[in-house]
């Protein structure tokens, strides 16, 4: 399993040398865009609108907007600097709390921990610490150019670290439009309500959940692929090497005449007229 960053996990006086996994991927069927006429994929380039031309990676730099088309320029040496200087700090559990206290609106996304060099006995008694008190620690983190809220709990035998957002970056519900207020409910509705509640009530088992809409996509690009219905892009002219002797020789010819200077005109000799003088006036 891909490591995705290495820090330390502390707690009092305890720290634990982690590594840090992604918990879980995305599966969804990425589907790419072609050109119609040719069934070629479509490029996205990245283009000044300013100077009207393709920029490289080395050509771009970060900046902040502060205020309409006003920005500040970020050095990346300067961002570097900043991110590792927060990535060496170790992971500092401040709180620990009931994981029932936390709404899921706060979750965001999970990682597998397991113990780095030197670790395992502190991550062990981590994990039965917080197995046997049923809390969950709260810590703050960076995580890719990002500092995160997190809680770290155990799933199954692995400690987890879950971000969390800020609750500035939760949106207030006073925001939601069209939100009924409280009505007056019929007695008889809610109770037959109750019931078909209590009639699909059942344990959780994620087993038995699934992606319909992916297989059946799946599905289909199974079944045009078994049918050979499958669009290949139109190939590129490429200039041949091959050339036509004829052609070639004509071409040149053709190319010569052209760059031939044209010859001089010959100049013509004034003929000496031998007509006799008029004799002159005396």
């Amino acid at each position: 399993m891909h490591t995705m960053w290495k820090g330390t996990i502390s707690f009092g006086l305890v720290n634990i040398p982690v590594k840090m996994h992604a918990a879980t991927e995305n599966k969804d069927v990425k589907l790419r865009q072609l050109h119609k006429e040719c069934n070629t994929p479509v490029k996205y380039e990245k283009v000044c609108p300013h100077c009207e031309k393709e920029l490289q990676t080395e050509d771009i730099v970060k900046a902040y907007e502060y205020t309409k088309n006003k920005f500040v320029v970020l050095d990346e040496d300067e961002l570097q600097a900043l991110q590792k200087e927060q990535e060496d700090k170790a992971v500092e559990i401040v709180d620990f709390v009931s994981l029932e206290e936390i709404d899921p609106i706060y979750f965001e996304r999970c990682y597998y921990l397991s113990p780095n060099e030197g670790g395992t006995k502190a991550y062990s008694l981590l994990r039965k610490a917080l197995e046997e008190t049923g809390k969950i620690g709260v810590a703050s983190m960076i995580i890719r150019s990002k500092q995160q809220l997190a809680v770290i709990r155990v799933y199954k035998n692995v400690l987890v670290v879950e971000t969390i957002h800020y609750p500035d970056e939760v949106r207030s519900v006073a925001d939601v439009p069209n939100i009924p207020a409280e009505e007056a409910i019929v007695e008889k509705e809610l109770t037959t309500a109750k019931l078909l509640i209590e009639q699909l009530t059942a344990a959780f088992d994620p087993e038995k959940y699934n992606d319909e809409y992916r297989e059946a996509l799946l599905d289909l690009i199974q079944a045009k692929r078994d049918h050979e219905d499958v669009q290949i892009p139109t190939a590129r002219k490429q200039p041949s090497n091959v050339t036509n002797l004829m052609d070639a020789l004509q071409a040149s010819l053709d190319k010569a005449k052209k760059d031939k200077p044209a010859p001089k005109k010959a100049t013509r000799r004034k003929t000496a007229s031998r007509a006799k003088k008029k004799p002159e006036a005396g």
